[in-house]
């Protein structure tokens, strides 16, 4: 390549850039959606509470005050032991502002340090609790 094809070649790249650049700088950025994060606290299971193993009961959370533009409305529930997530899903695929799900107590070991977590905008734990046989 000849030092005059590279000249040209850098002639059209300053001239094209400095034609452009402008009006890259012009056009106006879309707003971002304002993203609010929901984090309804869990209201049972709470201290105290006990669970068997095979027994069916109602997660809850209070949904009194949501905000008007909620990320993510698709609810999760998994389970928690000793601060540490477990695989377990208790409940998926439900709305954030039902306030309330139905789960089956999974068959784990017996322990008063299980927490369930419910995500959806975010994650928010209960306080621990009792799984027994």
């Amino acid at each position: 390549m000849t030092s005059c094809s590279i000249l040209a070649k850098a002639l059209v790249f300053s001239t094209l850039l400095g034609f452009f650049s402008p009006l890259a700088a012009a056009t106006p950025v879309a707003e971002l959606d304002k993203r609010v994060v929901f984090t309804p606290p869990v209201l049972y299971p709470h201290s105290g509470t006990v669970w068997t193993v095979g027994q069916r009961h109602n997660v809850t959370w209070d949904v009194s005050d949501p905000p008007v533009n909620i990320t993510n409305k698709v609810g999760r529930i998994m389970l928690r032991k000793g601060g540490i997530m477990t695989p377990l899903i208790l409940a998926a695929n439900f709305d954030i502002l039902l306030g309330r799900i139905e789960v089956t107590v999974p068959w784990v070991t017996p322990d008063d340090d299980y927490g369930v977590v419910l995500f959806g905008d975010s994650g928010d734990v209960s306080q621990e609790f009792t799984i027994q046989d």
